[in-house]
């Protein structure tokens, strides 16, 4: 069986929006991987995207670049500025890597990432990515939808929540060690159920074909498209099945501005500014690239039906 050819390989990022097209003539080619090291490129096997096999495919959007992608990030873990995780998670040690699975699951235990993973087949998930601060990118994932991980574990019937935990390590993580964060870490997010098991939610593992680094999340995030950013939990630890809702991290700290579902709503404005509009990055000055946001982010037909009957005011 041939190995499918990472896009990395044969195509440039500044022309990987030709995906397509290539495809059709690299699906006859074969090409032998050499080893690369995690900072840089990966062996990720995985399934591209196409319109036929992604789920709420945007096709049509053009994707924001590698070096916005891994420069341009929100990981307070490593610094409250955009450039503090790009300068400091090359401190963070990737291997060995463990997830402790627990609460209302069959198959309870602490996992290597890769042992959770295995055999699952990566596929390329190409998501609008949109952070609540109004700024936005288009991001080509790879990773496994959390409820092929969820059903090989085995959830049980009475739960109905599932929290996630990022790692505390302080002595990796400077962002950790301020007394000014605002944050109690570690970091927790948390979904329904039902938000869990929709075939939209994925467990990333890499981006643009290349293994994920430190400041996206590396080794295992969370992506939930519909949602703002910060759902999207980074460098998970710890996966729990409840019955209870989680108390989540922004949800604790900021009640007011930062609701457990933080469903893209531009009716719904944050306290202190309007979510009506976004900035697509990148842009300039004199370009900044200002687009209107969409509602559940553009994936409304995919997902509003999982809301049906709430108030979207209310349950922010």
């Amino acid at each position: 069986m041939q190995k499918k050819i990472p896009w990395y390989e044969i195509t440039p990022e500044e022309t990987y929006q030709n995906r397509r097209d290539f495809l059709k003539s690299a699906a006859l080619a074969s090409l032998s991987l050499s080893s690369l090291s995690q900072a840089s490129e990966s062996n990720l096997d995985y399934l591209p995207a196409t319109q036929s096999n992604l789920p709420g495919a945007l096709a049509a959007d053009e994707l924001t670049p590698f070096e916005h992608v891994t420069g341009y990030n929100n990981f307070y873990e490593f610094g409250a500025n955009k450039q503090d995780p790009i300068k400091n998670a090359h401190r963070l040690t990737l291997s060995p890597w463990k997830v402790d699975v627990g609460g209302l699951i069959d198959r309870p235990a602490v996992y290597d990432v890769d042992e959770l993973i295995k055999g699952l087949g990566l596929e390329e998930r190409i998501y609008r990515l949109r952070c609540v601060e109004a700024w936005s990118m288009v991001i080509p994932w790879v990773g496994v939808p959390l409820s092929a991980v969820l059903d090989r574990l085995g959830v049980q019937g009475s739960a109905k929540y599932v929290r996630f935990e990022t790692l505390y390590r302080p002595s990796e993580m400077p962002g950790q060690k301020t007394l000014f964060s605002g944050i109690d870490y570690p970091y927790i997010e948390g979904l329904r159920i039902d938000e869990a098991m929709h075939p939209l939610t994925i467990l990333a593992v890499g981006l643009y074909g290349k293994d994920l680094l430190g400041q996206n999340g590396a080794p295992l995030r969370l992506v939930v498209p519909w949602k703002y950013g910060f759902k999207s939990i980074k460098s998970i630890v710890k996966i729990e099945l409840t019955e209870e809702k989680p108390l989540t991290t922004w949800a604790k700290s900021a009640p007011h501005e930062y609701g457990f579902y933080a469903n893209v709503n531009p009716k719904v404005s944050h306290p202190r500014w309007s979510q009506a509009r976004e900035r697509r990055l990148p842009g300039g000055v004199f370009s900044p690239n200002i687009i209107d946001t969409q509602m559940f982010n553009g994936y409304a037909d995919q997902v509003a039906s999982l809301y049906s009957g709430m108030n979207l005011r209310t349950n922010y």
